[in-house]
């Protein structure tokens, strides 16, 4: 009889552990401070962290947080050998077009190279791995020269950016 019921036990702890999908997690409820994969762009860092996250995740509406309504873009064409600017709606019809083309885009920032006493200008390197298909992938290395302001809500925005890129 006694073992019999051990048997039972057995069977249904058996039962109850064959419930659990060990290729279905739990959901992580830890995500930060705040519950969120979004950084607040009260902090320099946080505008930094989020821009990483709009690439990651292709994200075009965290992306416009980041810039100013008077934001500006520029870039060095090479083969012309001018200067090529736009404006924020340009540049996010630009970034839309490359999160839709791409399959991956991994930004790492890497050091703050030169940061005006105020915050306001940030020179800071990157490396831009851009991977349209396994075998067609662009490694860029530069630097972003950011021009920064907070808006009345005292969040960061990007007004201008220099591109300093190789690409």
């Amino acid at each position: 009889m006694k073992n019999s019921l051990i048997l039972i036990l057995i069977f249904l702890l058996l039962i109850l552990w064959s419930c659990t999908n060990p290729f279905a997690p739990r959901l992580d409820t830890n995500l930060g401070n705040n519950g969120s994969l979004i950084s607040s762009q009260k902090t320099i860092e946080g505008l930094f962290q989020n821009f990483q996250y709009s690439y990651t995740f292709k994200d075009t509406t965290i992306y416009g947080g980041l810039l100013n309504s008077d934001y500006s873009f520029i870039y060095r064409d090479y083969d012309m050998s001018v200067d090529v600017s736009w404006g924020r709606d340009e540049d996010m019809r630009v970034t839309y077009g490359l999160f839709q083309n791409v399959d991956r885009l991994d930004l790492i920032w890497n050091n703050i190279v030169s940061m005006a006493s105020d915050s306001t200008n940030i020179i800071r390197s990157f490396n831009l791995t851009i991977t349209f298909n396994p075998t067609d992938i662009i490694q860029v290395d530069g630097r972003v020269n950011l021009q920064l302001e907070k808006n009345n809500k005292g969040v960061w925005k990007i007004v201008n950016w220099i591109d300093e890129s190789n690409f």
